[in-house]
């Protein structure tokens, strides 16, 4: 893989650094280069480069707003054997604690992006001359995203939706059931969806939902911090609603308060928030029962069975 890695960067210099790395789908290490250090993300499986390729366009998504600081991503490699590789930016990262405050205001910023967009370019609609050569960034008025992402290492189909609730049941917690069915066919699982899928339009019931850009698997292990802020990495970026964010960042040790009381300074919640939190955890348990088995049957059907109350 060196041999490779030195010939795709073209660096003479290729020396590791630190210890390596394992985290839940991929491993990981940093090297030297001529150009300067690097992080390398190796996985071995089929779908690596589908993987990578996600993560590649949500970092560059991300980096685009000037919002949020993310590794700056450099290239995917296939492997010979299978497989591929992510090269990016190596960042000395720490625990987020200091700068979780700074981050919550950065993530509702960035949940702002898009609708401050919208907001500016109606302002400017009737404006003579103004738009016509204008190559500002255009706001996004659908929800979805380019490319598939991967949130673990289950694709994710990101096809454009106008509509929320249409995008959220049939590419997210659909997409989840049908694996739970076809791995597991579990009857409950199956009669408790029959039921709630057709109720969950009415948690959006009322609500003006503007496509926000996320950072799509905003948990705990995916931020940090360093000497000049808050880093955010490992994305699966899409356009949805900025609630779904809010989900997995209050699951599996949840982020320090101070990052809540900022970010729901500039975005304060909204009627029904605790409901449709429900429901968007229940697409992080499905999404972990698919990944790491019948441990999270329990939380997934105990929270169906709230949401169908």
């Amino acid at each position: 893989m060196e041999q490779l890695l030195r010939a795709e960067l073209r660096t003479a210099t290729l020396r590791a650094f630190g210890s390596s790395g394992a985290g839940c789908i991929s491993e990981g290490r940093a090297y030297d280069t001529d150009a300067g250090p690097v992080f390398v993300k190796v996985n071995r499986r089929t779908q690596a480069r589908q993987m990578f390729e996600g993560e590649l366009a949500s970092l560059e998504a991300l980096r685009s707003t000037g919002l949020v600081r993310v590794p700056r991503p450099i290239k995917v490699v296939d492997l010979p054997g299978g497989g591929a590789v992510f090269v990016m930016e190596y960042l000395k990262m720490r625990c987020l604690s200091s700068q979780a405050a700074k981050l919550g205001d950065q993530v509702a910023e960035l949940h702002l992006y898009n609708q401050k967009l919208r907001d500016k370019w109606r302002k400017e609609e009737h404006t003579v001359g103004q738009r016509a050569e204008d190559v500002r960034p255009q706001h996004v008025t659908k929800f979805g995203f380019h490319t598939a992402t991967c949130c673990g290492f289950i694709p994710q189909v990101n096809e454009w939706q106008d509509d929320w609730s249409t995008f959220f049941i049939r590419h997210r917690l659909q997409a989840q059931m049908d694996l739970i069915e076809k791995d597991y066919g579990d009857r409950e699982a199956r009669e408790l969806w029959s039921q709630l899928q057709v109720k969950i339009p009415d948690l959006f019931c009322g609500l003006e939902i503007v496509p926000a850009l996320l950072h799509g698997d905003l948990w705990s292990g995916n931020v940090a911090e360093d000497d000049s802020g808050p880093i955010i990495y490992d994305p699966a970026s899409f356009y949805g609603h900025s609630e779904f964010e809010l989900a997995i960042a209050l699951m599996f040790g949840g982020f320090p308060r101070p990052f809540f009381t900022a970010y729901y300074q500039k975005m304060p919640k909204a009627p029904g928030f605790d409901k449709r939190l429900l429901v968007y955890h229940l697409f992080n348990y499905l999404n972990h029962w698919n990944h790491f088995g019948r441990e999270y049957r329990s939380p997934s059907l105990s929270t169906m069975r709230k949401l169908v109350k």
